[in-house]
């Protein structure tokens, strides 16, 4: 993105004078638009193993900022969009690979029958909405921004408390509805559920997403493979239609039971809303549901996003209850953090930890998960785009200065590092703003971890 601000002449020309610029644009270009880099003190040095010889010290005093300075990778657009949009890209890119085959997994996988499904939360009370016939239940068209949607027609019966419980125990009833899906196909294919693991396996890519309301729902990629994942093909009983029978029969029967509350015993299951569809490859000329290009950037888009972006939330944990009057969040926000206070109070529900994840409005899962062998992995697609870079510093000979390098066998690292802070100098902003490139077009590019 180009600088948008004006330049701070006081502190680029304090940082001019120490004649370390170019040094200092060098580092700052390694962070790739990184605008919360981690500050380091220490140093590593690189020792030959057989003849003791040091090939590369690198002290942090001797850097043009003064520190290592290490790309946050913070997954929240509202808090880095630049790491944001990497993870974002990431996750587009492990998707796909689940879809396509790439990256280690076969080609054939885009024959496998896989469907895209979106499980909904259950009902906590009336909320305003837009129907996509008629108007609201309080009698008004609301617009697409109108910070209405999704707050309660009436927040005194709104359950607040089931809301949150239902937001802190949604890992759990995903865990239990993979267990059921594998017994319903297993059953349709007239198998135990020991016979089962040699015919046929589940994989899946998920993520999970904030309804305006606040409540925690997941769009996932179910795909049916052979016993060895994407790399064997299904059994021959397997098919689309199989998957989708059972998946709506397994979400059905999936509740968990939750903790007993003022006599009130809570049990946690789906909403009635179960949104399956077909994928069919993005070059079939047929009445398309949903192409495997679409699925991928649905999926990736919501990665990046936190309760803050659906409910207006905060992006970081409430540290004492006394801040929220001093913050400007929406009431109903507002009401499910203090409801995870309260009820983080009590001895029953402590494991649950609602306290520290009262800005998530109770959840603490993971956002994006998928099994073992649905197809790549994040840290191998992290790991890619870090040789990518390493290897265009050794062309440009220049050193890297990013903290992602690896040594040959025979090279011993001696390293301390220590925190140091957060962030950049308003220099060094405006400098890292002038040096990141002004965003392209709303499609996947290609990127270098995908070489």
């Amino acid at each position: 993105m180009p600088a948008t601000t004006a330049p701070p002449i006081a502190d680029l020309t304090a940082m001019a004078q120490l004649g370390t610029m170019p040094a200092l644009m060098r580092q700052l270009a390694g962070l790739g638009g990184c605008g919360r880099p981690i500050r380091l003190d220490g140093h590593r040095t690189e020792v030959h193993t057989t003849t003791g010889e040091v090939l590369h010290h690198l002290d942090s005093t001797q850097l043009a900022a003064g520190h290592l300075l290490v790309r946050c990778n913070n997954r929240r657009t509202t808090r880095c969009p630049t790491c944001a949009e990497t993870y974002r890209r990431d996750t587009y890119h492990l998707i796909t690979a689940g879809l396509t085959g790439g990256k280690g997994t076969p080609t054939t996988v885009a024959t496998h029958p896989r469907v895209f499904a979106t499980f909904t939360a259950p009902s906590f009370g009336p909320v305003h909405n837009r129907p996509t016939t008629g108007r609201c239940r309080c009698g008004t068209t609301h617009p697409t921004d109108d910070p209405q949607l999704g707050t309660p027609l009436n927040p005194t019966t709104y359950d607040y408390e089931a809301a949150v419980l239902w937001n802190a125990h949604a890992g759990k009833l995903w865990a239990r509805f993979s267990i059921h899906l594998r017994r319903e196909i297993a059953k349709r294919a007239g198998l135990t559920q020991r016979e089962f693991a040699d015919f046929a396996r589940i994989s899946f890519g998920k993520v999970a997403e904030y309804q305006k309301r606040g409540a925690i729902h997941f769009h996932a990629v179910i795909r049916l493979d052979g016993p060895d994942g994407g790399h064997t093909p299904p059994p021959a009983w397997a098919s689309t239609e199989l998957l989708t029978d059972a998946i709506h029969t397994a979400a059905r029967r999936t509740d968990i039971p939750g903790p007993l509350l003022n006599d009130r015993e809570h049990r946690f299951a789906f909403g009635r809303q179960l949104d399956i569809r077909p994928i069919k490859s993005a070059d079939f000329t047929g009445p398309v549901q949903i192409t495997e290009r679409a699925v991928a950037a649905y999926i990736a888009k919501y990665a990046t996003k936190g309760a803050e972006t659906a409910t207006g939330t905060l992006d970081r944990p409430v540290k004492l209850l006394a801040e929220l009057a001093h913050l400007d969040i929406p009431e109903h926000a507002r009401r499910l953090i203090r409801t995870c206070w309260t009820l983080g109070a009590l001895p029953q529900l402590e494991e649950l930890r609602l306290r520290a994840w009262a800005h998530m409005l109770g959840f603490r899962g993971h956002f994006s998960t998928k099994t073992r062998r649905y197809s790549t992995t994040l840290g191998a697609l992290r790991e890619a785009r870090a040789a990518w870079r390493r290897t265009q510093a050794q062309q440009h000979h220049s050193p890297d200065t990013t903290a992602e390098t690896t040594e040959e066998p025979t090279t011993l690292v001696l390293a301390h590092w220590t925190f140091a802070g957060v962030g950049l100098t308003p220099g060094e902003r405006w400098l890292v703003e002038a040096l990141t490139p002004a965003p392209g077009s709303e499609g996947e590019p290609t990127t270098h971890a995908s070489a």
